[in-house]
């Protein structure tokens, strides 16, 4: 009896000693999750994301990378929960089956918009709807705002106009403003804001509109040099003023016909020097040349319109051209017997004369004279004077003529065809009288007097005044004649401008 209660006691010890160590087997079997966490739509890691179990384990933080690694998980099936205020909870379901299993997960966390409220519905400010007789450079301002301080509003605007197609569309603004710029005359255009936090759909303003002014009757236009080109700019007699030109071109010396209705003007296009008509907006520029205008220095090369506006003449070195304003019917008017080149020239009213300025290859040796259609010298008033000349114009009635003249005499071996002392002098063709309007309206010392022309009623000449340093500001002025030509005002029209034109 004590043996066999022995054997049954031993079996029994047996028995528990394997049942312990089956349990204990089976809690040593533990695998591990590595995670990440992103933001849905962009893979932007996010940071302390709690990460915890069903049935729990341990609880653990994302890194600044969006990583978690969670260790000796037990084998086993869980729940996994990604938690972070202002993102919506995400779960993920895990299986640890074997020792050492490494798991692998990725939390897309989405934004909790139901914890964030959009913005409000942008207000245009201004331009007022319907607002008429804008500027051609206009601020548009509008206001939204956003109960959760914490976000970023970015803007969109986009503009439409009544002309063409063209949708102007700015994004990522951060202000609640912009400045719209090169706009038309008399164009209406329709503008809207939209405003995003980031988080919603981006909510929408209504639609506004404005209009421009109509096309001014600007009779000024003188030139500016911006980022390294000549632009033109066309202004009133208040100095109200819009840029003509881009300063993409380079675009020198306005002349305008009113007849024609359009301004005509020089223009660089690939190393040549052509002449352009534009209209007074600034709209449609047009290439009106195939030879180009030349001379001894471009920027000295003058042109004038036929008084009803359909030909210009221009000069290609020794030669004088005539041709229509569409381009068409280019010809041959005049050749210099000589062989020095035509600088500059101007047509009378009338049309029975053409004033011409030539020089030699440095701009000197000048000769100032007047031809018919024809070809035929009807009256030379310079001849081989030194130093340099030029400015023609013709009055109305085609009996006086404008010129400039370098009084100092001076020709400059530098090849920068600098002036020390040139004045107005106006040439009457019926006296053969000359007459110094820069003495006689007291030229400050150390200036030039240039590029003169006749106001339309003959009354004043407007023309610029520079220091004779040759790199000074340059402004337009303008004198008021009187008939002995002596005691004359002079009274400054536009500072930081050059090559005049009064129409």
């Amino acid at each position: 009896m004590k043996t066999l209660t022995y054997i049954i006691s031993i079996f029994i010890l047996t028995f528990w000693l394997f049942s312990c160590n089956e349990d204990l087997v089976e809690q040593a079997q533990t695998g591990i999750l590595k995670g990440k966490v992103v933001k849905r739509g962009s893979n932007v890691p996010i940071p302390n994301v709690k990460i915890f179990t069903a049935p729990s384990t341990q609880t653990v933080f994302s890194g600044t990378d969006g990583s978690f690694e969670i260790e000796a998980m037990p084998v086993g099936n869980y729940s996994v929960k990604a938690e972070l205020s202002g993102y919506v909870t995400s779960f993920q379901a895990v299986n640890i089956q074997n020792q050492n299993q490494v798991v692998t997960v990725v939390f897309e966390m989405n934004d909790d918009t139901s914890l964030n409220s959009p913005p409000t519905t942008p207000q245009l400010l201004s331009p007022i709807d319907n607002a008429v007789n804008q500027p051609l450079s206009v601020e548009l301002t509008w206001s939204a705002t956003d109960p959760d301080t914490a976000d970023v509003l970015k803007y969109s605007v986009t503009i439409k106009n009544n002309l063409d197609t063209n949708v102007i569309q700015v994004n990522d603004l951060t202000a609640n403003h912009y400045t719209l710029s090169n706009l038309k005359f008399g164009v209406s255009y329709f503008w809207q804001v939209s405003v995003s936090d980031g988080i919603h759909p981006p909510v929408l303003s209504s639609t506004a509109k404005f209009t421009t002014n109509t096309v001014p009757a600007n009779r000024y236009h003188y030139v500016q040099k911006q980022n390294g080109n000549f632009v033109i700019i066309s202004s009133d007699e208040q100095g109200n003023n819009f840029q003509l030109t881009s300063s993409s071109y380079n675009s020198w010396r306005p002349r305008k016909n009113n007849n024609a209705g359009l301004i005509a003007f020089l223009r660089t296009e690939g190393g040549s020097t052509h002449l352009y008509t534009v209209n007074p907006d600034g709209s449609n520029p047009f290439k009106v040349t195939t030879v180009p205008a030349a001379g001894f220095n471009n920027y000295e090369v003058d042109f004038a319109w036929s008084t009803n506006g359909q030909e210009l003449i221009y000069s290609n070195f020794n030669k004088l051209y005539r041709i229509n304003k569409d381009g068409s019917g280019l010809n041959l008017m005049y050749t210099v017997p000589d062989g020095s080149m035509i600088s500059e020239c101007d047509w009378s009213y009338d049309g029975s004369k053409i004033a011409l300025k030539t020089n030699d290859y440095n701009g000197y040796n000048t000769k100032i004279y007047i031809i018919d259609t024809t070809g035929n010298t009807l009256k030379t008033i310079l001849s081989g004077s030194s130093g340099a000349s030029g400015g023609l114009n013709f009055s109305v009635d085609g009996q006086l003529l404008l010129y400039t003249q370098d009084v100092s005499g001076y020709q400059d071996a530098s090849g920068n065809y600098r002036q020390l002392d040139s004045h107005i002098f106006i040439y009457n063709l019926t006296s053969n009288m000359t007459y110094d309007i820069s003495s006689g309206s007291q030229k400050p010392m150390g200036t030039n007097d240039l590029d003169p022309r006749f106001s339309p009623n003959n009354a004043q000449v407007i023309f610029m005044n520079t220091s004779n340093d040759n790199i000074s500001q340059k402004n337009v002025v303008v004198i008021d004649l009187n008939n002995d030509m002596t005691d004359l005002s002079r009274n400054a029209l536009f500072a930081n401008g050059e090559m005049p034109d009064y129409e």
